[in-house]
């Protein structure tokens, strides 16, 4: 059949997120998607559209697989807020361990690559990161801190989660990963001085 397509396209999706999230937007040439996802350049122009749209295709995927975990993680009930960053934070750490994904966070090397993106790919990782910082807010708000509280938690416990992203692109073991959220999570149970 004329113009049917000849290669599983989420498949292409898929690995074309992963080269973003290895190599990042500025690096990640035509020549790397094209390896990466094992399509021709018509194949990989004609689906996608160019770099960009296919960054922000990647991007989206990465969010529709990842975020739902953290949905979960912190949907609750949790005893304390300690809880909350420790159940957070365990979905970045399982994340991280997983042998069939490159290091680290493709939002998170997104976020590190800001100036290089385009109008939409910017605004897109920002909303991504301010819908996590929010999700953790509500999660704090519901085991009973005040709402200053919840943003400053929320807010610290987001950029332990990018940290820990960095932190493993450098390679970091897992325990050294884990022993930072683990400090981490002990932070909310400390007396305000």
């Amino acid at each position: 059949m004329a113009g049917r397509k000849q290669f599983d396209v989420d498949e292409a999706l898929r690995r074309a997120m992963h080269v973003f999230w290895r190599w990042g937007y500025s690096e990640a040439s035509i020549d790397r998607l094209t390896e990466g996802t094992g399509l021709g350049r018509s194949s990989l122009y004609g689906t996608f559209g160019d770099k960009s749209t296919l960054f922000r295709k990647s991007l989206q995927r990465y969010a529709q697989t990842y975020h739902p975990l953290y949905d979960q993680a912190l949907s609750g009930p949790h005893p304390s807020p300690s809880a909350v960053v420790a159940a957070y934070l365990q979905v970045t750490l399982n994340r991280i361990a997983d042998p069939t994904v490159p290091d680290g966070c493709l939002l998170t090397v997104s976020a590190t690559q800001f100036p290089a993106l385009d109008a939409e790919g910017q605004a897109m990782v920002r909303a991504m990161i301010d819908r996590l910082r929010a999700m953790l807010e509500q999660a704090l708000l519901a085991t009973g801190v005040d709402e200053q509280e919840a943003a400053e938690l929320a807010l610290c416990t987001l950029a332990t989660n990018k940290s820990l992203a960095v932190l493993s692109r450098a390679g970091f073991s897992s325990e050294d990963l884990a022993t930072v959220a683990a400090a981490a999570a002990r932070i909310p149970g400390r007396p305000h001085e």
